[in-house]
């Protein structure tokens, strides 16, 4: 090793332990003030909701109960609500231009929920009224409601939130008469400042259901009802309790660009949370998963995931609720795919299926000397049903490569840097401790959303990879400091394809910062 490369590395080994007890003795509080949480709540709340289920072609059982049902709901709990049920084009189209004027002026909360018939065509959404009499799939264009129309207006209107639920992915509305190019709705990424929930996922239909209500609007009547609920754990718990009552055939999905925590039921008083209770609910989680992150059937995971949709586990929880119910013969909803869409930048999911022998070449960067701090390979030397060893197991991670083992003997208490499916707007977050053999433990939480789809160009060549970004902290026993991480995740490769990490002070002086780089990969 060269004299500056060792100086690099004894560098980066150092601020690795002395980053970490610097700066301030306390954990920052939450990023979002109580305040802020409080003054959308104090907005305006406008709704408006149709269903529509007496069509001449192809009528439903469901939507206009499912709409009604909602309708009450979000009126007793403060909307100023407008219900249309089984409504023309133009009743639909006069609708909608109201709800976005009135949105417009108040700027306040906005709610669509549509029940009904739905379709795609070249990637666009369509609402079906009730008189649509569609002979020909360009019909479409011409005799219903297309959904850009709606997000255009919601637009215009710039108010604070919008929230778009639709329950529009009935079975194909033309019967056997024309053929249509994909069932369901198309992907589409939300707007800004809105979350944009199907009933299914994209390319896929829903049942309507044999009861008073759909299976989808029944699970979102309940989980709207539990007071201090975050809207996306609402959306998270009715995906899970939809999956398992349809036996996997019906999976709810969920785009969201939401910068804001929103409730239906706010908390009466919405404050930040101190130290002591954070790290106190933290250790409650954290002794929860470890009893159940390798549990053999599906009931401990859903019961965690309901209790903690958003937890600090929850995306290995999810990732370990999907092998077991594949194995027990649950058949996988396929999203269609993207590529071509121009409404979304589409999702993928990571693949898990290691081999031994396969390898992951980096290189290390400081990024304020430009020097390269060091070269490493992984190599896979062996697999369990739950870890990845490498290097003869010097290196452990899980399935999804976040570390379980690292040299020189540190134990990771159950991160999710990485997770299974990757989406614009998709947010989570970690908290985990690293055990060492000194006794040097540490801490560390950090808030990750993925937040755009691009090229990236390293040494082992140019990628369409997902941009993701996380803010948080590292604590040691003498201190905390601030961590900025953003790391690239491409479908084809395993493992990351490039990775920056900053610490710094609270106070903004930076202590190091630091980019890891694919060299080279030999995948089987």
């Amino acid at each position: 090793m060269s004299g500056a490369r060792a100086r690099g590395e004894a560098r980066r080994l150092w601020l690795q332990q002395a980053s970490a007890l610097a700066g301030a003795s306390l954990l920052p509080l939450p990023a979002t003030p109580a305040d802020e949480v409080s003054t959308l709540h104090a907005l305006p709340r406008l709704a408006l909701v149709i269903g529509n289920t007496r069509y001449g072609q192809a009528p439903l059982n469901n939507p206009a109960n499912d709409a009604r049902a909602i309708a009450n709901e979000l009126q007793r709990i403060g909307f100023k609500l407008s219900l249309r049920l089984d409504a023309s084009r133009q009743q639909m189209s006069e609708a909608i231009d109201a709800f976005c004027t009135e949105l417009a002026r108040s700027r306040g909360v906005g709610i669509f929920y549509y029940a009904g018939h739905g379709a795609q065509l070249a990637w666009r959404n369509y609402l079906i009224p009730v008189d649509a009499l569609l002979d020909k799939l360009a019909d479409l264009q011409t005799k219903t409601i297309e959904l850009n129309s709606l997000l255009a207006g919601l637009k215009h209107a710039k108010n604070r939130m919008n929230i778009i639920i639709l329950d529009a992915c009935r079975d194909n509305p033309f019967g056997t008469r024309l053929p249509i190019e994909q069932p369901g709705l198309s992907q589409f990424d939300a707007p800004p400042g809105s979350l944009l929930a199907y009933a299914t996922a994209p390319g896929n239909t829903a049942s309507d259901g044999d009861g008073v209500n759909g299976l989808y609007t029944e699970s979102l009547l309940r989980e709207m009802k539990v007071p201090e609920t975050r809207i996306e754990d609402v959306f998270k718990r009715v995906r899970l309790a939809v999956r398992r009552r349809s036996d996997g055939q019906q999976i709810p999905w969920e785009s969201t660009s939401l910068d804001d925590d929103f409730y239906f039921l706010p908390p009466q008083q919405l404050r930040r949370q101190s130290e002591i209770e954070l790290e106190r609910l933290f250790n409650e989680e954290l002794a929860l998963w470890q009893t159940i992150r390798l549990a053999q059937e599906p009931a401990p995971l859903e019961s965690y995931l309901r209790r903690y949709p958003s937890g600090k586990f929850s995306e290995l929880a999810q990732f370990r609720l999907d092998r077991l119910l594949k194995a027990r013969g649950e058949k996988a909803i396929v999203i269609q795919a993207a590529k071509d869409n121009p409404f979304s930048k589409g999702s993928a999911r990571v693949d898990t299926q290691f081999k031994v022998g396969e390898r992951w070449s980096y290189r290390e960067i400081d990024l304020f000397t430009k020097l390269e701090l060091r070269r490493f390979t992984n190599r896979v030397s062996a697999i369990t049903e739950s870890e990845v060893l490498f290097n003869d197991g010097s290196l452990v991670t899980d399935l999804l490569g976040n570390f379980i083992k690292r040299p020189p003997g540190w134990q990771y208490t159950g991160a999710q840097f990485y997770i299974q499916e990757y989406a614009l707007g998709k947010r989570w977050s970690t908290r985990f401790r690293v055990l060492t053999p000194n006794g040097f433990d540490s801490e560390t939480e950090i808030d990750f959303r993925v937040v755009e789809r691009e090229e990236i160009t390293v040494p082992a060549g140019t990628f369409t990879a997902y941009r993701v970004e996380g803010d948080g902290w590292g604590r040691a026993p003498r201190g905390v400091v601030k961590l900025r991480v953003v790391y690239w995740v491409a479908p084809e490769i395993k493992r990351v394809v490039a990775s920056d990490t900053k610490r710094s002070h609270f106070s903004g002086s930076v202590l190091n910062n630091e980019r890891l780089e694919l060299t080279a990969c030999t995948q089987f």
